[in-house]
């Protein structure tokens, strides 16, 4: 998703391309000031607090928030003997994190000897998501991973005619579908729930996170396992989809104006998990009541 994540400019399965006269390095690592007052929880005790954040995008991660030193709790960091190496940025010294009644084992990194052109992120601790009680942006809480600014979604209406078939039994058709376009990934379709005939989706168990919609719930259409997803109780910012269900076209045919959606290279999501202590009913009010 975003800068470096899925598809996006910096990321493996890039689908575009910078139009320079020489080849750039296959991995590009970029690191931007967040400008967002940013709070991590750990123990119920708020262990830092800062304006100053760098966020760094790194190929097929999530964007990661690094918080300068001076700014994190005393005694919050405790050195441990881990060292591992990143493959850019050198020497990476772990640390175990106290707060309140909780530590954290392995917690929190700092690149210890970092070259000139990352001395951006010198003196800077970052701190891992799933090992802490959350993080916040002011009072609200971040879900999943730090602010990715790259990242975005546009929802449009359609009056092309959509329609889904299987192994030619046509199961639904619509001409008020709504197409979601979203970063780093190819238009994702929506049907109307209302035009589904009832009994086609059958509720499986399973459900998945995206920081930027809520929690996904998954459905099996006939002999299809989970070939459906719809957001029940999508975030504010993304509530025209509310009602619309999205068919998988790897595991249905779903054709626009009679031409067959085919699914694209690299579009397959990795699931995010809820975050540590969270289950997905708490996330939409853990979220700051995005729900």
């Amino acid at each position: 998703m975003g800068l470096a994540w899925q598809q996006g400019p910096l990321a493996r399965g890039a689908i575009g391309m910078f139009l320079v006269p020489k080849p750039l390095p296959e991995r590009l690592l970029y690191a931007e000031p967040l400008r967002r007052r940013m709070r991590v929880m750990l123990g119920g005790q708020s262990i830092v607090e800062s304006d100053d954040v760098i966020v760094l995008h790194e190929p097929a991660r999530y964007p990661v928030a690094y918080f300068p030193k001076s700014s994190i709790l005393q005694d919050a960091l405790v050195v441990t003997d881990r060292r591992t190496d990143h493959p850019d940025l050198g020497e990476t010294t772990w640390f175990e994190v106290k707060g309140g009644d909780k530590s954290a084992p392995r917690g929190a990194w700092e690149h210890t000897a970092l070259a000139p052109f990352a001395s951006m992120l010198e003196n800077r601790v970052a701190f891992a998501w799933a090992a802490m009680d959350g993080f916040y942006e002011e009072d609200e809480r971040i879900i999943g991973h730090a602010a990715d600014a790259y990242h975005r979604i546009d929802i449009r209406q359609s009056a092309r005619h959509l329609a889904v078939s299987s192994h030619g039994t046509q199961l639904v058709e619509t001409d008020r579908a709504i197409v979601l376009y979203e970063s780093g990934f190819a238009p994702r379709w929506y049907l109307p729930r209302g035009d589904i005939a009832d009994g086609l989706l059958t509720p499986v168990e399973r459900t998945t996170f995206c920081p930027f919609k809520g929690i996904c719930s998954y459905y099996d259409v006939g002999g299809a396992h989970q070939a459906a997803w719809a957001y029940l109780q999508p975030y504010r910012e993304v509530d025209r989809i509310d009602g619309y269900v999205s068919i998988e076209p790897d595991k249905l045919e779903v054709t626009i104006d009679g031409q067959r959606l085919e699914p694209e290279p690299g579009q397959h999501v990795v699931a995010h998990g809820p975050d540590r202590n969270l289950t997905t009913d708490e996330v939409g009010v853990q979220a700051g009541g995005r729900t």
